[in-house]
């Protein structure tokens, strides 16, 4: 049953909270648009690709914007009830802390199980979508634009060259065009006017040029036997194909294998595929090394290796076995036995850590579907108690302590993120890493707030160093008048 104080903490934790949600992901969609400015600026993108971009980092941004938004709102709401003393008031109605954390801590639940349902069906969509549109923009050549004085060559088998542009930037003189023939040269347009216009399709670029000449050399490539053609002329039609410039929509399938595009379901099926894998893997290695060294078939012959080892004692070596004749094709056909089997176990060895570090990849995608939706709990944890230490509203000291902590949340998770990538640790651990380490914190603030502690207090720690201070010169005083006695 929901009361009138679970309404009060809840009514002052909503606004905070989508205020500050929104402002999260509006800072993470802009560091990802700065990441990727200089693959973005000079495409020529229409407003519908920009919006279908800004919608999918949105998206796949969210479980990351939450818990900081978890944080921040929650220190601001019991900050601003600290600092107007409502908190006060309610500790001296009887009412524990606990209690009055009760309605927050359940929607931190909520939020973080809203966090996994987007992470787990919503995430892998998102990122499916973004992948292939990211390569799309990236792919796709700067947006057509020839400047004045310059050679544009990014029309294929043409260099364009333009004089000067009038302001309408439709009119175009001394105008100068290369065709790339691969003839004995180029063909060369010149003209001393023209117009410039981009069909309404934008697939074709048209050139209509007037008082020019043609130029061009006809005949078998290295002969001195050719034509060379001069052509004058007054008006003069030359039609470019633009659509190298247009964007191509890449399937979503071709990255439909990367870890991050797939659910909880697809994950723990591809890992379990991963292991089968790997014992196939052994098991091959076995036949493969069994086909070059021929004796392995008698490893379990323990009557064979006994009686081998007896004769080879009584001989004390097992070139005196060998004869001399022979000895040459043995060493030869023994070393190249051992190139054979070197070979092969580097061939396995780097397939079997190609695997390994994608089977890594994949536990580390499992594992951030869970870590992220922990991350909202863990962080209001240490945002509520932090709030009613403080006792400061607004977005000043709040802001502060939250921005602190989600990077110690931040760095924590990259550096476990990155052991595990490179097998120092399992990603059990290096996944949890900022977890394991923030709960503790957590757990301290929660005791110090339930026992109104005085740990963010500065006249607190102004009287504890002004009793230092009066306790070292006391000391001082009664170690001088020793010193004078004596």
């Amino acid at each position: 049953m929901i009361k009138k104080l679970d309404t009060l903490i809840l009514r002052s934790f909503i606004g905070p909270f989508f205020a500050t949600f929104f402002i999260s992901l509006f800072v993470l969609v802009m560091q990802f648009f700065w990441l990727y400015i200089d693959d973005l600026v000079g495409k020529g993108l229409d407003i519908l690709v920009i919006v279908k971009l800004i919608v999918y980092v949105s998206t796949t941004l969210i479980p990351l914007a939450l818990p900081l938004a978890m944080l921040l709102s929650s220190i601001m709401t019991f900050g601003n009830l600290g600092e107007t003393f409502e908190l006060v008031a309610i500790k001296s109605a009887g009412i524990s802390l606990s209690r009055f954390m009760r309605p927050l801590f359940l929607t931190a639940i909520l939020i973080g199980g809203i966090a996994f349902v987007f992470s787990n069906n919503i995430i892998p969509i998102a990122q499916l979508k973004l992948a292939s549109l990211k390569y799309d923009i990236i792919v796709a050549k700067p947006a057509f634009d020839i400047k004045e004085g310059m050679f544009y060559n990014q029309i294929k088998d043409f260099s364009i060259k333009i004089g000067k542009k009038e302001k309408n930037d439709s009119t175009i003189r001394n105008i100068v065009i290369f065709e790339k023939r691969y003839n004995q040269q180029d063909n060369v347009l010149i003209a001393d006017s023209g117009t410039m216009r981009v069909t309404p399709d934008k697939k074709f670029l048209e050139f209509i040029l007037k008082d020019g000449w043609r130029y061009e050399e006809k005949g078998q490539r290295y002969s001195s036997n050719t034509d060379y053609i001069r052509l004058g002329f007054k008006e003069y039609k030359k039609v470019f194909d633009l659509s190298a410039f247009q964007m191509n929509e890449t399937s979503d399938s071709s990255f439909k294998y990367d870890p991050k595009m797939l659910s909880i379901r697809q994950l723990n099926t591809t890992l379990d595929s991963f292991d089968r894998g790997n014992k196939k893997m052994f098991i091959r290695s076995n036949q493969d090394i069994a086909s070059v060294l021929y004796f392995t078939k008698y490893a379990d012959s323990v009557t064979t290796i006994q009686s081998s080892t007896q004769f080879l004692g009584k001989t004390n070596s097992f070139t005196n076995i060998i004869p001399d004749s022979l000895k040459a094709m043995v060493y030869d056909n023994a070393n190249g036995q051992l190139h054979t089997v070197k070979n092969i176990t580097a061939l396995q060895s780097d397939e079997y850590l190609n695997k390994q570090k994608t089977f890594r990849q994949h536990e580390i995608e499992w594992h951030r579907k869970f870590t992220l939706s922990i991350a909202c709990i863990v962080l209001f944890l240490i945002g509520a108690p932090l709030g009613s230490i403080i006792r400061k509203g607004g977005l000043g000291m709040p802001l502060v302590f939250s921005i602190i902590f989600f990077i110690i949340f931040h760095l924590f998770n990259t550096f476990g993120e990155k052991m595990t990538k490179e097998s120092v640790v399992p990603a059990y651990i290096g996944m949890w890493l900022s977890t394991i380490i923030l709960i503790p914190i957590g757990v301290f603030l929660t005791y110090k707030a339930m026992r109104d502690s005085q740990l963010f207090n500065k006249e607190f720690y102004y009287r504890a160093f002004k009793a230092i201070r009066n306790f070292l010169a006391t000391f001082k005083n009664s170690k001088y008048l020793h010193h004078e006695e004596q």
